[in-house]
Parts: structure tokens; C-alpha cells; sequence
């Protein structure tokens, strides 16, 4: 006799999509080495785009403060310049520092074995399997359902869970939940997302210092004398200037985050399959984010900049309505069903 629960499960996805799985030529290596070089080519991207907002920010500045055509190259150097050294150093920082710092944001602290022996040892078995290192282990005492990673590198890494979700998993679906996060371990997906958010953060801020500046200087003239003085040609030159830096700065915050949640969602899925590639067990996984999708609770720790480290999106704007089942391009991770058709195409 089938059980009701079975038929209900089958009756909630007969309607989704069916999903394949990975060719049979493609290894997890294979998609970790695809992942380190897009990472590394989406890192250079938005490294530029740091880099010729500060130039166009900088020759803006030349411009609103009264130069003339002659004072714009050496401006654009010195931006440039000194965009370099600011990414470099926030980029120093966040590759040593950043982790703690999301820890401390999250309100995560470290636990030891004899605090909780099946999770230790449940990170302990997937590590080895992993083929890296044991990172710490982290409890986030917060009754929302979630979970995430963070660190530089498999050696320096750590694994917080929350303990509403700790509470509700079982064994299976908890070895699902820390597979997940291992596997972004493994993939470096970590030091890749705290690179891109400080590169967000950085072209954020300058966006907005842009802005307060050309309000500044609306507000003293400062502009419109610049604008009315020199030749015909200078005059067109500045006002080419004004329009490229105004452009890059609406455009490059949109196309910064956009950037960040594409890549977001394309990493989720990779870590679901990783996490069935640790344990051998789908439905373990199946089982965890069924239940992740099913909370309502959001993270009192978390917030924008942090959210697509997480399992499932922690904030309160994303748990209204149908929460985790939308989506959008500016969504930091794709539907639950989406990624639970694709765990099921991995049984077939």
C-alpha cells in the first residue's frame, strides 16, 4: 500500500519541470576548475569596473571643479591610481579578515565537540570525504531555519548552522545541510563570495560618493562655471566627461549586483550537487530544503550584503508571500523547487 505522505510529494512535483542531470563526462573536479576560472574572470571584471569608476569619478571632479581639457589625463591617472590601492587594500582585508567579520555580523560563536557530538561528527565524516580539512564549527542562536560558510580557503574555513535548524533536521537531512556548505568549501565559493561583496560594497560607495559631489557642486555652481568656460571643443569634451561618469555611475552598482546574484545562483545548485556527490543520498538534501522552504523566521544577524552566503536567502523582505519559490534576477538564490527538481533528477 502506497503511503499518503509519498503520494502527496508526488503530487507537488508532478508539475515541475524535469531536470537533468550532469553529463556523464563531467566530474565535480571538472566544475571546480570551471568555477575557479570564472571566478578569477569575474574578479578581473569587476576589478576593472572598480577601477574606471574611479577614473571617470576622478576626470568628473577636474571638470566640476573648473579644469580645463589639459587637467583631465593626469586626473584620470590619479583616479585610477588610487581606486588600485583602495581595492587592493579592502580586497587584503576581506581575504584575512572578512570571515571573522561575518561570523561577528551573524552573531556566531565557535562550539566544541562535547557541545554537540552528532554535528561534529557529521562535519568530521564529510570533511574526510571531501578531502579537506575540518573547519570550524559555528552555533547561531537564533530560531530561523539556516546555515552558511565562510572563510579564504578550505584550510581557513568554518561551517554555523543556526539552532532553530538544528533542531529540525535529522541526521540525514542535517549531513545534507553540511555537505552543502563543505562543498562551497571545496568549490572556494567563500573566498569568492567575500572578494565580490567587498567589490560591490566598493562600487556602491563610490557610486554614492559620486552623487554627493555632483549634488555639492550643483549646489555651489561649481559646475556651471566649469561648463560655461573654455573653447567650443573643451566644452563638448567636458560634457562627454559628465555624461560617461553619470552613466557608470547608475549603470555599474546595477550591474555589480546583478553580477553577484547570478553567480550567487549558479554556486547553490553546484553545492546541491556536491552535497549528494559527500553523501550518496539525495533525499537527504530534498528533505532539508523542504523544510528550509517552510520557514517563515527570518535571521536576526544577517542583512543585504551577507544574505547569499546563506543556504536559503535569511531576510524578511524574501520570506513574504511565496518566499523562497520566486524568481528573479535579483534574487541572490534560485527557487527551492528548482533546486529540489534538480536533487530529484540525481535519483532518476
Amino acid at each position: 500500500m502506497t503511503d499518503r505522505s509519498d503520494q502527496t510529494s508526488s503530487a507537488i512535483h508532478a508539475d515541475q519541470p524535469t531536470v537533468r542531470a550532469l553529463p556523464a563526462d563531467v566530474t565535480f573536479n571538472d566544475l571546480i576548475r570551471a568555477n575557479k576560472r570564472k571566478s578569477m574572470l569575474l574578479m578581473i571584471g569587476m576589478g576593472l569596473l572598480v577601477v574606471l569608476l574611479g577614473a571617470a569619478i576622478s576626470a568628473m571632479l577636474a571638470v566640476w571643479g573648473g579644469g580645463d581639457v589639459a587637467s583631465l589625463v593626469p586626473s584620470v591617472i590619479v583616479g585610477t591610481v588610487v581606486a588600485v590601492i583602495v581595492a587592493i587594500i579592502a580586497s587584503t582585508w576581506s581575504f584575512y579578515s572578512g570571515s571573522k567579520a561575518i561570523l561577528r555580523i551573524a552573531g556566531a560563536v565557535p562550539i566544541e565537540k562535547k557541545h554537540d557530538p552528532q554535528l561534529f561528527n557529521v562535519v568530521e565524516e564529510l570533511s574526510i570525504a571531501a578531502g579537506t580539512p575540518m573547519p570550524q564549527v559555528y552555533l547561531i542562536n537564533d530560531p530561523a531555519m539556516n546555515a552558511f560558510a565562510t572563510g579564504r580557503d578550505p584550510a581557513h574555513a568554518a561551517v554555523a548552522i543556526t539552532t532553530g535548524l538544528r533542531q529540525k533536521l535529522s541526521r540525514d537531512e542535517l549531513a545534507g545541510v553540511m555537505a552543502h556548505e563543505i562543498s562551497h568549501i571545496r568549490h572556494y565559493d567563500i573566498r569568492f563570495a567575500m572578494l565580490m561583496a567587498t567589490m560591490v560594497g566598493l562600487i556602491v560607495f563610490a557610486s554614492d560618493a559620486f552623487w554627493r559631489i555632483m549634488w555639492y557642486g550643483s549646489w555651489h555652481g561649481t559646475g556651471r562655471r566649469s561648463a560655461r568656460g573654455g573653447s567650443k571643443g573643451s566644452g563638448a569634451i567636458v560634457l562627454i566627461i559628465m555624461v560617461i561618469a553619470i552613466v557608470l555611475a547608475i549603470i555599474a552598482p546595477m550591474l555589480a549586483m546583478l553580477i553577484r546574484f547570478a553567480v550567487s545562483r549558479q554556486r547553490e545548485f553546484l553545492a546541491d550537487a556536491g552535497a549528494v556527490e559527500l553523501t550518496r543520498y539525495p533525499q537527504g538534501m530534498i528533505g532539508a530544503l523542504e523544510k528550509l522552504g517552510a520557514c517563515k523566521e527570518p535571521l536576526k544577524g544577517a542583512n543585504r550584503a551577507t544574505a547569499h552566503l546563506f543556504i536559503v536567502n535569511p531576510l524578511k523582505n524574501a520570506l513574504k508571500g511565496k518566499g523562497h519559490e520566486l524568481s528573479s534576477t535579483f534574487r541572490t538564490h534560485p527557487p527551492l523547487h528548482d533546486r529540489i527538481a534538480r536533487l530529484r533528477a540525481l535519483i532518476q
